[in-house]
């Protein structure tokens, strides 16, 4: 008889260890919620959120809306994320403000939110895994300064103006400029929702406007590209300075062909594996720094080809 409930004791044991094991694995499902999936750019923060749910063993999915204009269905994808109980959650998003009474909803559920690439204007996210934005865009200042000469007319344009990367990095070239700079002079600053297409007529209606241009900042993949586009169909290659954002084959083609001066890489791979990690890490109990800085590189010609630099280039 002893040994009979023995064996049963056992049996329950199992069964339970088996159960808890199942549940934590179902637990262990944390959604990314990108800005996009348009560009390069979040092709490889999805690589490196992949390779990191391969080393701790999570499961993770990946999405983003088509444009990064479209705050409303980024929203929707927030809700449809939340819906599922997901153990942590990896939120960019498109407006720095809109997202925050569903990320209210999964605070009060016990949900860990990373915040990566773009923060949000809230203490929520237990941490930021991203580039230092304003840092970046002040170094594509003085690489514009020191290109032009440090006098003359530059114009920006940003991918939006509600994002938190949008506002970092308008605002860390400007700022820069305007402190550091004073023959420097940014007589215009355009949004062109990180279509490059849409950036493209904006470049080109800048330098109608200011035939005097010297310099333009392209603050992301979409910009960068319409610029050199708008710079190439005015046929001011060489007579105006294109500093861009992020990589990708036509931002390194463009370099290498002397059609873009150089840009800021950010390190993609590497903010989409932080922020699974530190999803992984917070349902641990694990306190993070407000932000996890995933750095920089400025490239041009003469470093392109750099291992260090070919390293957080994606194409």
């Amino acid at each position: 008889m002893k040994n009979k409930k023995l064996v049963a004791g056992l049996i329950v044991a199992m069964l339970l260890v088996t159960v808890s094991g199942v549940f934590a694995q179902q637990q262990l499902y944390i959604p990314l919620i990108s800005k996009g999936f348009q560009h390069q750019f979040w092709q490889a923060v999805k690589q490196g959120a992949e390779q990191a749910a391969k080393d701790y063993k999570v499961t993770i999915t990946f999405e983003g809306p088509e444009s990064e204009t479209m705050v409303d269905k980024q929203i929707d994808m927030l809700s449809a994320a939340l819906a599922k109980k997901p153990a942590a959650l990896g939120f960019a998003a498109l407006d720095s403000k809109a997202a925050l009474p569903l990320l209210q909803k999964a605070k009060a559920a016990n949900i860990p939110v990373i915040a990566f690439d773009s923060g949000v204007d809230s203490d929520i996210p237990l941490t930021t895994c991203a580039t230092d934005n304003v840092a970046a865009a002040a170094y594509a200042a003085d690489m514009m300064a020191k290109l032009i000469n440090n006098e003359g007319e530059v114009a920006v344009i940003v991918h939006d103006q509600t994002s938190r990367t949008g506002i970092d990095r308008r605002d860390g070239f400007v700022n820069r400029i305007k402190a550091k700079y004073p023959k420097i002079k940014v007589v215009d600053v355009q949004y062109g929702a990180g279509d490059h297409l849409k950036s493209t007529d904006l470049a080109k209606a800048i330098i109608q406007a200011h035939p005097n241009l010297k310099g333009f900042f392209g603050a992301n993949e979409g910009s960068a590209i319409g610029v050199m586009n708008g710079v190439k169909e005015m046929k001011k290659i060489g007579k105006i300075v294109v500093i861009g954002y992020d990589s990708g084959a036509q931002q390194i083609a463009a370099i290498k062909a002397g059609e873009m001066n150089g840009a800021i890489t950010q390190n993609p791979v590497g903010i989409g594996y932080k922020t699974v990690e530190c999803a992984v890490k917070a349902l641990k109990g694990e306190k993070f720094p407000k932000v996890v800085d995933t750095g920089f590189y400025y490239y041009d010609k003469t470093n392109i080809d750099d291992p260090k630099i070919k390293a957080v280039l994606y194409q």
